[in-house]
Parts: structure tokens; sequence; C-alpha cells
């Protein structure tokens, strides 16, 4: 019985472990697309834009310039067009 229940606790550690893990992989993976799909924009451009505006929607909504000033004018304007055509 405490044997059993040991095993039951490890088993649903694991459950849970696994459930946060492919969430957290689903979550990146939808922001991952909206700006991966444009030209230019890599891992570490994605991750600079997130981290200065806080979400895709506010990179969106944000001017060229401001954009321009973390990733460059040309690959500023490929993302606002790209973002705010969608």
């Amino acid at each position: 019985s405490q044997t059993l229940k040991l095993l039951q606790r490890i088993r649903d550690e694991a459950h849970r472990f696994g459930i946060t893990f492919h969430r957290n992989l689903r979550s990146k993976a939808q922001v991952k697309s909206a700006l991966r799909d444009i030209k230019g924009v890599g891992e570490q451009t994605e991750n600079r834009l997130l981290m200065h505006f806080g979400s895709v929607a506010r990179i969106a909504s944000a001017s060229i310039e401001d954009i321009a000033a973390l990733v460059g004018a040309q690959l500023a304007e490929r993302i606002h067009k790209s973002l705010n055509e969608k």
C-alpha cells in the first residue's frame, strides 16, 4: 500500500512533467510560426523582439522605426508588412 502510493506519486509527477513540457512546446511553436515565417528572422531576432515588445501583437502594432531600432530598417519593414497583412 505504501509502495503502491509511492509508485502512483512517481507516475503522477512524471505525467505532470510531460504535460507541462508539451504545453510549453506548443505555446512556443505558436509564437514561433508568426515571426519565423518572415525571411531574415531567426531565433535570436525573434527572442530580441519578444523580450522588448512582449508579444507578437505588440510587435505588429509598433512603428517601423521602433522595430528598426532592434533589427535594422530593411528587416523592420519586412516584419511590419508581414505581421500587418495577416
